[in-house]
């Protein structure tokens, strides 16, 4: 009798074909889950002396970490973020040592122009002696009722100084309001990019523009100091007032204002003068300055004949003294921007490190969670074959 065949015996097979096809598609997905890349596994073979050689590879594997692990937007757009934030740093470093370089230039022509100054204010003390009260007749020493004043404004032709130019703005709009309420006209002659061009669009009377370059010489002070002398002589303005910033110290500077016209004799042949000179320690820049002694006013004896008048003289000396002094008040507010610019910059270098140090740290959590999230997708593939 043959055996009966089971109607079930087709239906069988195919679940056992089923079967092994799912456990065969199953080993597959998981042994692709483990990438043969070496950056995220590393495999080592025990040596026959028994050493290991499992750290072998590591440089290797280090270097390829990147590009394998951390394979999310974010980290990337963080990596590229610490890259540009490091090149910044480098600029703000270099444009710092820029303007340390030229504070020490500025401080060579202060002491450069400072033999002629001593010497200018030595034989003007003499000559104001031996006339006596004769001096007060001249045109520029004369004082006179005052009904319109001339404000003469240093600002600087750049940014990136901090707030050096805005204050030097402020200082000037405060003063010519202040004039203003008290019934006296004002004009300006603005010496500055940055200040020209503020004061421009709020349409503020201005008399005269010039450029402050980082460099000043005797030439551009000249210029400014005869459409001073003309202005004054022309019956233009009764006096001139000089806003400036005086250079204190590389953190540290003075919006300040003096009087140009009408010269004081008393002032010129009695005021000293102080100079600074950038120093270096440990790294760090510092400002050392020192009080000059007045300038001892030359003898000029009763019996001594001049070539000339000693009226013309003096006369004669005068604008070459106020040439002096505002080629001195420019290179002070230069000196002034240029440390200001040394601050902002080292500010700015010392927030891109931090703002880096910061960055690094998001990108290594933002990495390791990363590496967390593929071990456990190899660990839930690993169960799902038990």
């Amino acid at each position: 009798r043959e055996p009966r065949r089971s109607s079930h015996s087709p239906l069988l097979k195919q679940l056992v074909t089923m079967k092994f096809l799912f456990v065969a598609a199953t080993a597959i997905a998981t042994a692709s889950a483990f990438t043969t890349s070496p950056a995220t596994f590393t495999t080592s073979v025990p040596k026959v002396g028994g050493v290991s050689d499992v750290f072998s590879n590591e440089g290797n594997a280090h270097r390829n970490r990147r590009s394998t692990i951390v394979m999310d937007g974010k980290a990337n757009a963080i990596r590229d973020r610490i890259t540009t934030v490091n090149n910044t740093k480098k600029i703000t470093s270099a444009m710092k040592l820029v303007a340390a370089a030229k504070v020490r230039r500025a401080q060579d022509a202060v002491l450069a122009t400072r033999p002629f100054s001593e010497t200018l204010q030595s034989v003007f003390g003499g000559l104001i002696n031996r006339l006596g009260g004769e001096a007060a007749d001249l045109p520029l020493l004369t004082q006179r009722e005052v009904n319109k004043v001339t404000l003469v404004s240093i600002t600087g032709d750049r940014g990136l100084c901090g707030g050096y130019n805005s204050f030097m703005i402020k200082k000037t709009e405060a003063r010519f309001k202040e004039l203003s309420a008290q019934g006296i006209e004002c004009d300006l002659i603005l010496i500055g990019k940055k200040g020209i061009s503020y004061f421009t669009r709020r349409e503020y009377p201005i008399r005269a523009t010039y450029e402050c370059t980082q460099n000043p010489d005797s030439k551009q002070a000249l210029s400014i100091s005869e459409e001073i002398i003309n202005s004054f002589l022309a019956g233009e303005t009764d006096a001139v007032e000089l806003l400036y910033t005086k250079f204190l110290s590389l953190i540290s500077s003075t919006p300040s204002v003096r009087t140009l016209v009408p010269f004081s004799a008393s002032e010129i042949s009695q005021k000293g003068d102080e100079v600074f000179q950038l120093t270096s320690e440990n790294g760090d820049f510092g400002v050392e300055r020192k009080e000059l002694e007045v300038a001892e006013p030359q003898d000029f004896p009763n019996d001594m004949i001049f070539e000339q008048d000693p009226l013309q003289i003096v006369n004669s000396i005068l604008p070459l003294y106020l040439n002096g002094q505002i080629l001195r008040t420019l290179q002070e507010s230069v000196a002034s921007e240029l440390a200001a610019r040394m601050q902002s910059m080292q500010s700015a270098s010392d927030n891109a490190g931090a703002l880096s140090k910061r960055l690094s740290q998001e990108y290594n959590r933002a990495r390791q969670a990363s590496v967390t999230q593929e071990l456990l997708e190899i660990v839930s593939g690993a169960a799902a074959l038990d």
